[in-house]
């Protein structure tokens, strides 16, 4: 009977020690949120931050990443290339090493530069910039959203399909992102014999373009596809309404902004955008759609949900890999699949998507959008 006692008292012990050591190894894992969160396109920043938020206290409340907690610090790189270089460098001198983000392509590509460099985990949820992933091997950078040589032809497709134009002016805004996808276009119309008119590049920032309106207007386009983000789509529609264009206006995701209804007006009713899957709206996250509106979130965008999934990623490949460190958890991204709000993920060697769905949708002048037909 003592023995039993004594063995028992050990097994306890054991226990004890099992216990203490696996909380001593639960630590507080930082992740960045990087991004707009001032300037001109900080809805999109916004609309990551509600989607990593979101998933951050979901996973703290379910018990963490393989116990360990996430907490969230925001790092502002207002969109600007050399501001995001500066929040890269931040975020690496203060130890921090994952980061979702950064959101606009001109800024993701210095920054993820860093990351690679520094070995920090970066999963961008809306940088669609080939040149990400193409320029050079990385093992660290990863994306929740399809590229532009994926979204170009998906634009491109619907207008061969159902415009069938007869004269196409394709305009961008000379950065990463617009001059990217506008040439992704033109190259799937081009190789379509669908006649691009005019191609050029606009001054981002500039409050008048009367003069490429004008040039639309000499042209005679019925169809123009902008590749930038809404300011500029909005001012060019609606000084091409004012100046009589009836032209078909198409953009990609960076224009599907409810504030391009605010700028444009009436203008904007029946311009066409590609944009990821309306992911709020699938049956399968309707309980994460309340999650976000019990926080008074939106859920309704096409960063939301691929910002969630990079969390949700990160902390899966943490629980997989039984670690944090950022080297063995980018592996076990690289080698597994994951179940995501945005679909089953899975990566190739670059860090891109192996399938990714665009879909285009026509929007409206209430700022509302309908799947386009």
């Amino acid at each position: 009977m003592k023995s039993a006692n004594r063995l028992t008292k050990i097994a306890l012990a054991v226990s004890a020690v099992a216990a203490f050591s696996g909380a001593a190894h639960a630590e507080t894992v930082k992740i960045a949120i990087a991004g707009p969160m001032t300037g001109a396109v900080a809805q999109y920043g916004d609309m990551v931050k509600a989607g990593a938020l979101t998933a951050v206290e979901q996973i703290n409340a379910a018990g963490g990443a393989n116990g360990n907690k996430f907490e969230v610090v925001l790092m502002d790189d207002a969109c600007e290339p050399k501001q995001a270089v500066a929040v890269a460098n931040k975020i690496v001198s203060q130890g921090i090493k994952y980061v979702i983000g950064h959101v606009c392509s001109g800024s993701t590509i210095p920054a993820s530069d860093i990351y690679e460099n520094e070995g920090v985990v970066m999963i961008t949820p809306s940088a669609t910039a080939p040149q990400l992933t193409e320029a050079k091997p990385h093992k660290y950078i990863f994306r929740t959203i399809g590229r532009d040589d994926q979204q170009g032809p998906a634009a491109a497709r619907y207008v061969i399909e159902k415009l069938k134009p007869k004269k196409v002016a394709v305009l961008h805004d000379k950065q990463s992102y617009g001059q990217g996808v506008a040439t992704s276009v033109k190259t799937a119309l081009d190789a379509a014999k669908v006649p691009v008119v005019l191609f050029e590049g606009i001054n981002a920032g500039d409050s008048d373009y009367s003069a490429i309106v004008t040039k639309l207007k000499s042209q005679g386009v019925d169809f123009v596809y902008f590749g930038g983000y809404h300011p500029e789509m909005g001012l060019i529609m609606r000084q091409a309404r004012e100046q009589g264009v009836k032209a078909v206006f198409m953009g990609p995701e960076g224009v599907g902004n409810k504030d391009i209804t605010a700028i444009a007006g009436p203008a904007s009713e029946g311009m066409l955008v590609t944009l990821p899957a309306d992911f709020a709206a699938d049956p399968a996250n309707a309980a994460l759609v309340k999650a976000f509106n019990a926080q008074k979130r939106d859920p309704n965008g096409p960063f939301q949900m691929p910002a969630y999934s990079g969390v949700k990623i990160i902390a899966d490949a943490i629980a997989g890999s039984k670690s944090t460190d950022p080297t063995k958890v980018a592996a076990y991204i690289h080698a597994n699949s994951f179940k995501t709000p945005i679909g089953n993920v899975e990566y190739d060697k670059k860090g891109d998507l192996k399938s990714f769905n665009f879909v285009v949708y026509t929007w409206h002048k209430d700022a509302t959008k309908t799947e386009a037909k």
